[in-house]
């Protein structure tokens, strides 16, 4: 990897990353203080009322305990779409728009393999991812023990995590992925975010009704359960199943990068 591109790009990731970052610590903040067991009834009752809108943004759950009820509330949904944005933002500085602009061309002057350049790229958006991640766990452990001592179960709390890290890595590598092999900046932006958005509203219908269960087969989304994760009831393997489809796509758009005609 190039150490002088992964600072280039570290510039150019931190504006949109701190904007991303506010905003989920503003609905963490939010969420995590509307906490407490003993309003589950008024929550089911209007869960009752519009069953289908709560489930499908994955709250059909409320969860009796804090980690259920932010794998309820946040990692649902808002934890899935607010870092898809900054993955479509970042994945168009980092590559998109360098191969779309014909602004490669000084980079593949340097002495810089094609194959060095791509990897530096997929190492840069995936840090980001991890970075997130990590602001992710860190500000809602803060949260917890702060508003809730001792409420909060670490080692599913952290289970749930890295499982939101495995998927975010693997929409990160599908846009990565489009941003390698589609030579138009819009159509790659359009096929790599559009694709994601899509996993996110089959699996969104599929929780709306029995009809629609069938869906949850053409989307990873359905290896991600945040729920069955903060309860101790989901398959672990699961998660591994996303990272490993995330590492494979990202070496498959690197294989494209290397092979395909660039406009210099």
């Amino acid at each position: 990897m190039s150490g002088t591109l992964l600072r280039r790009d570290a510039a150019t990731a931190w504006r949109p990353f701190l904007i991303i970052g506010a905003v989920l610590a503003m609905y963490a903040g939010v969420v995590t203080s509307m906490f407490d067991p003993e309003l589950g009834e008024s929550l089911q009752m209007m869960m009752e009322a519009m069953p289908q809108m709560f489930a499908a943004f994955g709250m059909a759950n409320p969860g009796s305990t804090l980690a259920a009820f932010l794998a309820n509330y946040l990692y649902g949904f808002l934890y899935l779409a607010l870092p898809l944005v900054l993955i479509l933002l970042l994945n168009s500085r980092f590559m998109v728009r360098w191969i779309d602009r014909g602004s490669m061309a000084w980079l593949l002057a340097a002495p810089l393999p094609r194959r060095k350049l791509a990897a530096t790229q997929a190492a840069a958006l995936s840090a980001a991812v991890t970075l997130l991640c990590l602001w992710i766990a860190g500000l809602g452990l803060a949260l917890a023990e702060g508003m809730f001592p001792g409420e909060l179960e670490m080692e599913r709390f952290l289970w749930m995590n890295l499982g939101l890290w495995a998927l975010l890595q693997l929409l990160a590598a599908i846009c990565f992925l489009a941003g390698c092999a589609v030579p138009d900046s819009r159509l790659a932006t359009g096929a790599g975010g559009g694709l994601c958005v899509l996993f996110l509203l089959l699996d969104m219908l599929a929780g709306m009704d029995e009809a629609w269960e069938a869906l949850r087969f053409f989307t990873p989304l359905t290896l991600y359960d945040p729920m069955a994760l903060s309860e101790g009831t989901a398959h672990l393997w699961m998660v591994a199943a996303l990272a490993g489809a995330a590492l494979v796509l990202y070496g498959l758009g690197t294989a494209i990068f290397c092979r395909r005609d660039l406009s210099l």
